[in-house]
């Protein structure tokens, strides 16, 4: 008996203790809520999405958040709230406000969970480091390898896997009435190119046709897994960055194919080395890593995960792009046919069109430019942090700390910079002035922008301009549904669902 009068008040104690515990807590919370949702509320936007990060987080989700981002700038303006501390912009004007070189605005959290993790620790690579001290650590020593000027020595290969390509086209699909996903084809080509390019040796996507050591399921796997979280980056810590989670210090697969190549190449002797002939980029990061012993040891695998990792799915998706808004518009891939076909009679085409042969191509250019416009594989904002001082926007004014970033899907569609149709495919739009097409192309965030943009955006045009002219000539393409549509998931990258197409060899 009195131990239980002992007890009776020390737990009606415990009671108020926790009640006061709990009722701080939710106090401290409503007055967070409550003053983010004061220092945005002048910006217009869906009213959940200003209470909390799990509106966007499940647009992402969805897979279509490129398409509910373009949605919410066409209801609320260029200038739009999303989240409690995050603001989207399409305005054309706001991208060297927000990616210029002049203000070099930090990226966010969010790109802490596009990082791959090894062991547990974060891999820091050039596109998603957010300390830019490592960035230029890691994009000085290699950015004149991606110059336009040193990728013509890596024309041969190039020109060496696309003849593979249309050799497995002969002989599986040519002439053959059979069908086949012309975008699964055209990845299989951008991984062997980069696998060339990189390691001196196709990957053998074309050889085995599939998914070779299953490098290109581990990629989209990683994408899925990694893209919602994105929105709400601490939620990391509870999962992939969290010791106590089984199998979140497993190795990544994306980062294991990368060192495998590499300790191939260590394990050659020099002889076998020599016998590589031309340098690859992979020979080229050894060097640059062996002349410099500042570097860290990261530094080369980075780089070659990057090469793989970050080039050929987009550039895959790029190219699948021009060719399937070319195949659903029979009038312009008449007028490019038209233009290829006449290039070629006069003797300014090669079989195997070069990079500078098809520079000389108007149409064709504007028909990439229209596609990247159209279908940019990157298809969630670039997230910046507004400095101190804050953010001028259209007229808006974002206090220092929003998280702010422009969708590329959602800046390419804005009719103010792109016309009245920016939702139709009309390569046309870019045979215009000079000063017009220069605006345009300055509004593209197909590579990002600024000393952020993407490193190895000449690589994929490169490839894509030998591409396309190339595979004009060698064949006759149709849709197999000519009436249907693709699909797109958005999981960071805008995959398509691939279309299928019957070829016949153009004669």
């Amino acid at each position: 008996m009195q131990l239980a009068h002992i007890c009776l008040p020390l737990s009606a104690k415990a009671c108020r203790l926790g009640a006061i515990v709990a009722l701080t807590a939710i106090l401290v919370i409503s007055f967070n809520i409550v003053r983010l949702w004061l220092r945005l509320k002048h910006i217009p936007g869906p009213r959940m999405s200003a209470l909390t990060n799990l509106v966007r987080r499940s647009w992402v989700t969805t897979g279509d958040a490129h398409d509910i981002h373009t949605a919410l700038h066409r209801k609320y303006g260029t200038v739009v709230r999303v989240g409690p501390n995050a603001v989207m912009v399409s305005q054309p004007k706001a991208i060297d406000t927000i990616y210029g070189f002049k203000n070099r605005l930090e990226k966010s959290e969010f790109y802490d969970s596009i990082m791959p993790r090894i062991k547990g620790g974060k891999l820091p690579d050039i596109f998603a480091t957010r300390d830019e001290d490592i960035h230029r650590r890691m994009r000085r020593p290699v950015a004149r390898l991606f110059s336009v000027t040193n990728l013509a020595t890596f024309e041969p290969a190039m020109t060496s896997t696309l003849k593979h390509f249309f050799s497995r086209l002969d002989e599986l699909f040519a002439n053959k009435d059979t069908d086949f996903d012309l975008f699964r084809w055209i990845q299989f080509f951008m991984f062997d190119v980069l696998g060339e390019v990189t390691f001196s040796r196709e990957l053998g996507c074309l050889e085995k046709g599939e998914d070779v050591d299953g490098i290109m399921a581990n990629i989209w796997a990683y994408f899925r897994q990694v893209a919602a979280n994105t929105q709400m980056p601490w939620l990391d810590y509870l999962w992939r960055d969290n010791p106590l989670v089984p199998g979140s210090t497993k190795k990544n697969p994306l980062a294991e194919f990368g060192f495998a190549r590499i300790m191939e190449r260590m394990s050659l002797s020099e002889d076998e080395k020599r016998n590589l002939g031309q340098k690859d980029f992979l020979s080229c990061f050894l060097d640059k890593q062996a002349k410099d012993s500042t570097l860290p040891s990261l530094f080369v695998p980075t780089w070659v995960n990057s090469n793989i990792v970050a080039g050929a799915d987009t550039t895959s998706i790029l190219a699948s792009a021009v060719m399937y808004h070319l195949l659903k518009n029979p009038s312009s891939l008449a007028k490019l046919k038209e233009e290829v076909d006449d290039a070629a009679a006069k003797g300014r085409l090669s079989r195997y069109v070069t990079w500078k042969e098809s520079r000389e191509l108007q149409y064709l250019d504007a028909c990439v430019k229209e596609a990247t416009r159209m279908h940019p594989p990157f298809a969630l904002p670039f997230e910046r942090v507004v400095p101190e001082g804050g953010l001028e926007v259209d007229g808006h004014y974002i206090p220092p700390g929003t998280r702010i970033g422009i969708n590329p899907w959602a800046m390419h569609r804005e009719a103010s910079m792109f016309g009245a149709d920016p939702d139709s495919w009309r390569p046309e739009r870019w045979l215009c002035s000079e000063s017009k097409r220069q605006e345009m192309n300055n509004a593209l965030l197909t590579f990002g922008a600024g000393h952020r943009s993407c490193l190895g955006k000449h690589l994929a045009y490169f490839e894509i301009y030998k591409l396309v002219p190339s595979l004009l000539q060698q064949y006759n393409i149709e849709l197999v549904n000519p009436v249907g549509d693709w699909t797109v998931e958005n999981k960071w990258l805008a995959k398509p669902s691939g279309f299928q197409v019957k070829i016949s060899s153009h004669n």
